[in-house]
């Protein structure tokens, strides 16, 4: 069984102190614990680490959550093993989430690292700012489980390449061979990783999450119809109404109009 910990996200994590750290100097084998903080490792080497009789192996680009109070083993397979770490407490309350104590961050690992030496960087200089990266590290971290357990599925690299793609570029026209190329897969498989991941075509998909922006614009915004429907890439008013009316139940102005009453 994945031995896992607990932790809520609902407030910032307060950033204690986050860098560059050095395993392995004065021998193969550490014991230490931090009483009262948390503590995230991002590896660039390979070893062991042991917690609470558990054993996992650590490998590069693998990512560690130990909770404060919990003693851990650490055995080093060569001399002066680099890691990012941050420590840092978490305010509590609000839902938790289970996260594994190990994880293999895989193609998320250099994001990982990139927020975390911005961590590193603001710990001295803006503390809130070191918070506020590192709670990103910690969201994106509690996602790796579903990645990896989704990998081949609404996961996989080239799905996530392919819905990133679409996102940002909702307002204006999307091709499915555009998006193929933008994923680096054919024209087959990127429909066949739609339909596991998403349970829709590449079409349906893009229809779909215009309009769910469309529905925000509507019931959150004052912008004009007319707008919205040219935010959403979809400028024809016509093909717009009757787009709302089949997958919002309503026209782009009853929507507004129940949200609004």
């Amino acid at each position: 069984m994945t031995q896992c910990v607990e932790l809520a996200l609902d407030l910032p994590p307060h950033a204690v102190n986050a860098g560059v750290g050095v395993h392995g100097s004065t021998g193969p084998h550490e014991v230490f614990r931090l009483p009262h903080l948390w503590q995230l490792h991002l590896y660039g080497y390979s070893g062991t680490l042991t917690l609470g009789g558990s054993t996992h192996p650590i490998r590069p680009g693998y990512v560690s959550l130990v909770p404060p109070e919990a003693e851990v083993r650490f055995h080093y397979g060569a001399r002066r093993c680099e890691h990012l770490y941050a420590h840092f407490r978490l305010p509590g309350g609000g839902e938790r989430r289970t996260v594994p104590v190990m994880q293999d961050a895989g193609a998320d690992a250099a994001a990982l690292s990139g927020l975390l030496r911005q961590t590193v960087a603001a710990t001295a200089q803006s503390p809130a700012r070191a918070s506020a990266e590192l709670w990103t590290v910690l969201w994106r971290t509690t996602g790796l489980a579903d990645t990896a357990e989704n990998r081949s599925r609404s996961r996989h690299p080239a799905l996530r390449t392919a819905l990133a793609h679409i996102e940002e570029r909702l307002a204006g026209p999307l091709s499915v061979p555009e998006i193929a190329r933008a994923a680096g897969v054919s024209h087959t498989h990127l429909t066949r990783l739609f339909r596991e991941g998403t349970g829709d075509t590449v079409v349906g998909y893009i229809r779909r999450r215009r309009l769910e922006r469309a529905r925000h614009l509507l019931e959150a915004s004052t912008l004009a119809i007319p707008a919205v429907a040219a935010t959403v890439g979809i400028p024809d008013l016509q093909a717009f109404n009757k787009a709302c009316r089949k997958e919002l139940g309503a026209s782009p102005r009853a929507v507004r109009e129940a949200a609004s009453g």
